[in-house]
């Protein structure tokens, strides 16, 4: 029987070129679409797909605390982590927290459906084309560790977001916003936005040509 897949990213756009490639392998089929952590969750409990492939950033939350919840549930559910962000850090967190498989959405289709039958099959390992490399940058560099959170406050810091902006984009109080805040400037040895922002470009933790979404 086919693999059944279910596809998680806000953009319609690229749910529906996902869903064009996987339909034309015989060896999957889609069972649905979401666009948000809420009703992907509500998707997968009702139709309990083999594999989830699931966008890193999503309007409810990090697509990794989707990740973290369908892990939790199924061991047996192959997950893989779709994204624009395909650097190190992503990598290692995708990883951590549970997935299957990391793609950058920069990747080839051919790429995503090698990746969702890796999960299939062994949703318990780890594949990402950019794995050894980043392995290597890791044991070699002493570039700081954001965790997930921290790169996403990062990321609407480099967006001018403000403290009670970040508190409601990530659905968290103003005070833990405030002390996430700090921990990147530990982190990127900085004392201010500008110091950080210019420390996390030069570290390549961002992009000064790309906006987050």
């Amino acid at each position: 029987m086919p693999t059944s897949v279910i596809l998680v990213d806000d953009h319609e756009l690229i749910r529906h070129g996902l869903a064009g490639a996987f339909a034309r392998d015989a060896g999957f089929t889609v069972v649905g679409q979401s666009g948000s952590i809420g009703d992907a969750e509500t998707l997968a409990e009702a139709t309990t797909p083999d594999v989830a492939v699931i966008d890193l950033q999503l309007p409810d939350g990090s697509g990794l605390d989707l990740v973290r919840t369908l892990r939790k549930e199924r061991a047996d559910m192959g997950l893989v982590v779709l994204t624009m962000y395909a650097g190190d850090e992503q990598i290692f967190a995708a990883m951590d927290a549970g997935a299957s498989a990391f793609v950058g959405k920069d990747a080839p289709s051919t790429e995503v459906i090698a990746a969702a039958r890796h999960a299939a099959v062994a949703p318990l390992t780890f594949t990402c084309a950019g794995l050894p490399e980043a392995m290597m940058r890791r044991m070699s560099s002493s570039t700081p560790r954001l965790s997930d959170r921290e790169r996403q406050v990062l990321d609407l810091l480099a967006d001018g977001l403000g403290v009670a902006a970040i508190s409601g984009q990530l659905y968290i109080s103003e005070s833990t916003a405030k002390t996430h805040i700090a921990k990147v400037y530990e982190k990127l040895g900085a004392a201010n936005r500008a110091q950080a922002l210019v420390a996390a470009m030069r570290l390549g933790l961002i992009d000064v040509g790309q906006q987050p979404r």
